[in-house]
Formats: C-alpha cells, structure tokens, sequence
C-alpha cells in the first residue's frame, strides 16, 4: 500500500510517500510545498492545491493520512491552516484518494509509542524507522512521514479491508 503522509500548513505543507507491505516501510520521497508569506492567501491556497494535485498524480497514493486540526491561541493563523487544510481534502477527494485523519497524539503513540513525546523524538523513531541517513527537512516534512507511519501501524483494519477489496 502507498500511503500519503501530510502536515498541513499555509506556509508549508509537510509531505512524505511510503509503500507499507509485510509490515515493511519503503520511503518513496518526502518533501515540502511552500508557499511565500507575501503572496495573497487565495493565490498560496491555488499553490497548495496545484501541489497537492501534482503529488497524486505522480505517486499515485492509495490512502492520505493527514493530522487534525489543532487550535492554539492564535485563532488567524488556525483559521488559515484549516483553510489550506480544505484545499488539502478537496484534492485528495477529487483524485479518489481514501482519507484518514489522525491527531497529534495518537501520531506520537504509533510512531515513538507515547502519545505526549516530544518532537526530537518522533523526528529520530522516523529517522530510524525508514533507515534514513539523515532527518527529514524541514521538521513539518518528518511530521508528514510520522502520520504516513501511523497510517500504517493504527490503519490495520482498514489496511486489510483495502487488500481484501482489491482480491
């Protein structure tokens, strides 16, 4: 199964492809689409979306794992996360690619195995986990391969109705 991992962000959107078999991980590529601070925030959600639909139709991913929206106390900057948010779920839709949302928490208990680690941590169980020589760049970037892991571990179910659809 080829799973799209993705943090969600206006400024950058962390992204990371994986083929899961035989509880083995392959990191296909990973990487980030950005988009400049001055440029007006329907033009960087068109930038998003054409990134997004670029990635789908070059890797092909047959399940998105994207994470949660979190509030803090800024409310502008969560607002402008879920609307790239959006244009993240209405391309996945539109390309038929199946969908699953996981929270910050249960990404760290599937990837580290505690729900509250710290983000040095999940950084190094990714680093190690795909046998990467180094950690991904930038930090949003290994969050994206971190939800494309926890799709696998917590998706069991889902992963083996996926398969027994395709027999």
């Amino acid at each position: 199964m080829r799973i799209l991992g993705i943090d969600p962000g206006l400024a950058i959107v962390g992204w990371g492809v994986l083929d899961y078999q035989a509880s083995r991980f392959q990191p296909v590529a990973y990487g980030a689409i950005r988009t400049p601070k001055d440029t007006p925030t329907e033009e960087r959600l068109r930038m998003i979306f054409d990134g997004m639909r670029e990635l789908i139709e070059t890797y092909r991913p047959d399940a998105m794992s994207i994470e949660e929206l979190f509030f803090d106390n800024n409310i502008t900057t969560g607002i402008r996360v879920a609307e790239a948010r959006g244009v993240i779920l209405l391309s996945a839709k539109l390309a038929g690619v199946e969908m699953q949302e996981y929270t910050p928490m249960q990404v760290k208990q599937a990837v580290v195995g505690y729900g509250k680690a710290e983000k040095k941590q999940v950084i190094m169980m990714v680093t190690k986990l795909l046998a990467l020589k180094e950690p991904p760049k930038p930090d949003d970037t290994a969050d994206a391969l971190a939800l494309a892991i926890c799709h696998a571990h917590t998706g069991g179910s889902r992963l083996a109705s996926y398969y027994n659809q395709r027999l």
